[in-house]
C-alpha cells in the first residue's frame, strides 16, 4: 500500500476560469518520464468534471504512478479523485509514451475517451501504424541508405510491427481542430511531431504535448514516412501557437513548465534552423541520410539513433522540397542528396 505521507505534492495551477490543472508525472517506460495532466472542476469534495489528459506509457510502473499522483491529489488538496471518477479522458496523439497506459486504465475507469479525429483508428485498432505508413518500413530502410544487416536497419524495417496500444479501445469523441470539448477544452491541431497531434487550451493555459516541451525539440520525422510529419508541419504549427492571444503557461508532455511559451517558441524555431543550416554544411558530396546521421553525430548512441536518423531525414527532406538541396537516387533506392 501506498505511503501517502511520502507522496510529492503534484504540482498545481488553478487558471483565471478556475479549472485546477495537476502535473502527474509518471514512468511510461522504464527509465523515459511522461507527463499526465489532471483537470479538475466544481467542488474538491465532489467535483462536477475531472479528466485526465494522456495516460502515459505501458511500462510497468506507469498505472502505479499515476494511482499515487491522484493519492497524492487527495490528500494535499482535498480534491475527491480517482480513476474510478474520471468523467473523461484525453489522448493528445498515438504516441506509446502518451497512448500506451489507456489499457491497463480501461480496467479502473469507463470514462469516455476524446481523441483527434484521425488519431482514432490507432486507438481502436491495435496495429494501425502498418496501414498508415506512407513509405513502408522496409522502403524506408532502403531511401535512408541503411546498410543491410545493420542494427539499424533491422530496427528500422521492424518498426511497421510496433503497437501504440496493447488493446482497441472505442473512442467516444473524435476532435476536430476549433472544437471546444465539455464546455472547457479548446482543440489546436498541431502536426509536425506527429501528425494528429493536438494541444488543448484551458483560460490562459495551453497542454502542449510534444509541440512544445521545454529542454528539448519534439522528435520529428520526414512527411513521406507520416502524413502530417515533418518541419514544414512543425514550423507552421509554431506558428500557429504563437498566434494565440494570453497564453501565458504552457505545460508539456515532459519535464516542467514553460512560463514564456511565446520565448519559448523563438527558441525551438532558431533551434530549427540551426539543425537545418548544421545538415547543409555537412552535406558536402552526394551523401544519403545514414551518412548525414554520422557526419552530424559522430558519436551516436544505440538508444538515440533512431530518433536521430529521423530528425536528420526530416531535415534533408525539408531543405529538399525548399530547393535547398538535390534529391536523387541510387540504383539500390538509397537517397543521394546534393547541395543545390
Amino acid at each position: 500500500m501506498t505511503d501517502v505521507a511520502s507522496l510529492s505534492l503534484p504540482a498545481r495551477h488553478v487558471t483565471s476560469g478556475g479549472t485546477r490543472v495537476y502535473t502527474l508525472p509518471v514512468r511510461a517506460f522504464p527509465n523515459f518520464r511522461a507527463n499526465t495532466y489532471l483537470l479538475v472542476r466544481g467542488d474538491p469534495h465532489a467535483p462536477a468534471y475531472a479528466a485526465l489528459v494522456d495516460t502515459g506509457g505501458s511500462g510497468p510502473d506507469n498505472l502505479g504512478d499515476l494511482q499515487a499522483g491522484l493519492a497524492a491529489v487527495r490528500a494535499g488538496h482535498g480534491e475527491a479523485v480517482s480513476l474510478d471518477t474520471l468523467t473523461r479522458i484525453v489522448i493528445t496523439h498515438p504516441h506509446p509514451d502518451h497512448l500506451g497506459g489507456l489499457s491497463a486504465l480501461r480496467e479502473h475507469t469507463d470514462a469516455p475517451v476524446a481523441a483527434f479525429h484521425s488519431a482514432v483508428p490507432f486507438i481502436e485498432q491495435p496495429g494501425w501504424v502498418r496501414a498508415a505508413w506512407l513509405m513502408q518500413p522496409d522502403a524506408q530502410a532502403a531511401w535512408l541508405g541503411l546498410p543491410p544487416g545493420s542494427e539499424l536497419d533491422g530496427r528500422i524495417r521492424r518498426r511497421g510491427s510496433n503497437l501504440t496500444v496493447p488493446r482497441a479501445t472505442p473512442v467516444a469523441t473524435p476532435l476536430h481542430d476549433g472544437d471546444v470539448l465539455d464546455d472547457l477544452l479548446h482543440v489546436i491541431h498541431t502536426p509536425g511531431h506527429e501528425g494528429h497531434q493536438i494541444c488543448l487550451r484551458v483560460d490562459e493555459v495551453l497542454l502542449s504535448a510534444d509541440h512544445l516541451l521545454p529542454l528539448n525539440s519534439p522528435p520529428l520525422m520526414p512527411a513521406r514516412f507520416l502524413r502530417g510529419s515533418g518541419v514544414a508541419a512543425y514550423l507552421d504549427s509554431l506558428d500557429r501557437v504563437e498566434a494565440l492571444d494570453g497564453v501565458t503557461l504552457a505545460l508539456g508532455g515532459h519535464d516542467g513548465p514553460m512560463r514564456d511559451p511565446r520565448a519559448r517558441i523563438h527558441a525551438l524555431r532558431a533551434r530549427t534552423r540551426e539543425k537545418l543550416e548544421a545538415l547543409l554544411a555537412a552535406c558536402t558530396q552526394p551523401m544519403t541520410v545514414h551518412d548525414l546521421l554520422l557526419a552530424l553525430h559522430p558519436r551516436l548512441r544505440s538508444i538515440q539513433a533512431v530518433l536521430l536518423l529521423d530528425q536528420t531525414a526530416a531535415l534533408a527532406d525539408y531543405l529538399a522540397a525548399t530547393g535547398a538541396l538535390h534529391e536523387s537516387t541510387r540504383e539500390d533506392g538509397a537517397a543521394l542528396f546534393t547541395r543545390a
